[in-house]
């Protein structure tokens, strides 16, 4: 049997036949060429007889024994009346590409598990090439509409870099995947994702989560202003928590005491704790709060009246008990906790709209910390556009199988 043909049996590339091989120190490489004898415009698929010229390529492919295995061909260029002068399509790789599809699928597929480091290691490529190939699968392999059917959508910033590096992230709440992504954190980036939404479909969208941003709350008011605007509960609970570490710390500066001022320093975790999860330990720590400093323990008091008014679920009685707070706090004479319930009180609609729905970022922000693991597997990314690839590919919902297996049953076509 001819060595063309054993090659072709075992790498069963599809409409390609094998004509000829080379053995050269960097690894193997074959000489292949379309069944098809008329070329196709790589641009619209359509037959073209005119060819402009011919150029050799070569594309990388999957080991073979170890060793490295490359196909090459003389590719024809065609002079395409819609197009213009364009590559013809060859069936082993995308127009763009000098990787096949099934080396960039065996690579994209590492990279959803691994870090980009590792893979352009294992698969000896580039670091950029990585990326590049993870753009080029989930344009390939991905929903060609990720925006198609859209109602209930959460809206997050997430910094991939130092100095302010930021990607704004819309999360499809019922499909519990990534949808779009964009450079920046501003009104303008969220305007880019309702531009590629249409006005169509963003009169559809019913309800919009979002944290306290002022600028995605007028930005998503204007381009969609039929939808709900859901205010994250987590987001609203962050204010109080953080109004409650600057009452502890500002009574601490007040202790004179050394060892009173540690004790006070060490009930950070117990103040922010639920109590139902709190230790013995830490309950004698809240009791001790109680006893020694009651602006304190007033603060830690506010902290949980809230929580349990986001937790009612009749929203007439949430709303009670959300002006009753409101009012406590701004004359509780702890400044911190009077600015958050001024805060809250200019966005108590967005807030009672959670009460509602029970909608919250949760979903967005559990595929933040999905994608912070990539950023950091990845040890920094230097172009967004890498990042961006690897987000869809690995938060979109794509499943991405390894390497085909074709049964041997007969030999492509060899010359």
């Amino acid at each position: 049997m001819r060595a063309t043909t054993v090659l072709a049996m075992i790498l069963a590339l599809k409409k390609t036949r094998i004509r000829g091989t080379e053995v050269g120190e960097e690894g193997l490489t074959l000489d292949v060429a379309p069944i098809t004898r008329v070329p196709r415009c790589s641009g619209c698929l359509r037959r073209q007889r005119r060819v402009y010229d011919r150029r050799e390529r070569t594309w990388r492919h999957l080991d073979l024994a170890g060793m490295r295995l490359d196909l090459r061909y003389p590719i024809r260029r065609v002079d395409c009346g819609r197009c213009g002068v364009t590559t013809e399509l060859v069936p082993w790789a995308e127009a763009d590409s000098r990787f096949t599809t099934e080396f960039e699928a065996a690579t994209a597929y590492l990279a959803q598990r691994a870090d980009q480091t590792t893979v352009s290691r294992l698969m000896r490529v580039s670091w950029e090439a990585v990326g590049r190939i993870a753009q080029r699968v989930v344009r390939r392999l991905g929903v060609l509409d990720r925006l198609d059917g859209l109602t209930h959508i959460g809206i997050d910033e997430l910094s991939y870099r130092k100095h302010h590096r930021y990607v704004t992230v819309v999360i499809d709440h019922r499909r519990s995947r990534v949808v779009w992504c964009g450079e920046g954190k501003s009104a303008e980036t969220l305007k880019k994702f309702f531009a590629e939404l249409g006005p169509e479909r963003a009169a559809k969208l019913q309800e919009v989560t979002i944290d306290m941003s002022e600028a995605y709350r007028q930005a998503v008011a204007a381009q969609a202003p039929n939808a709900t605007l859901t205010f994250d509960r987590f987001h609203v609970q962050r204010l109080v928590h953080d109004a409650l570490d600057e009452v502890r710390r500002a009574e601490v500066r007040e202790v004179s005491d050394p060892e009173d001022r540690r004790a006070l320093k060490k009930t950070r975790w117990a103040l922010h704790k639920n109590p139902w999860n709190l230790t013995r330990r830490e309950e004698a720590k809240i009791a001790d709060v109680q006893r020694t400093n009651r602006r304190l323990y007033r603060g830690y008091l506010l902290k949980e009246t809230l929580s349990e008014a986001l937790y009612t679920p009749q929203e007439h009685v949430a709303e009670r008990k959300l002006h009753d707070w409101i009012a406590w706090a701004v004359r509780s004479r702890l400044a911190p906790f009077a600015r958050a319930a001024r805060t809250i009180r200019d966005h108590l609609d967005g807030v009672m709209a959670y009460v509602r729905s029970g909608l919250s970022n949760g979903r967005a922000e559990g595929l933040n910390g999905k994608i912070r693991t990539i950023t950091r597997r990845a040890y920094g990314f230097h172009s967004v556009r890498s990042l961006i690839g690897l987000i869809f590919l690995c938060c979109s919902g794509l499943t991405l199988n390894p390497v085909r297996h074709y049964p041997l049953r007969s030999a492509p076509t060899t010359t």
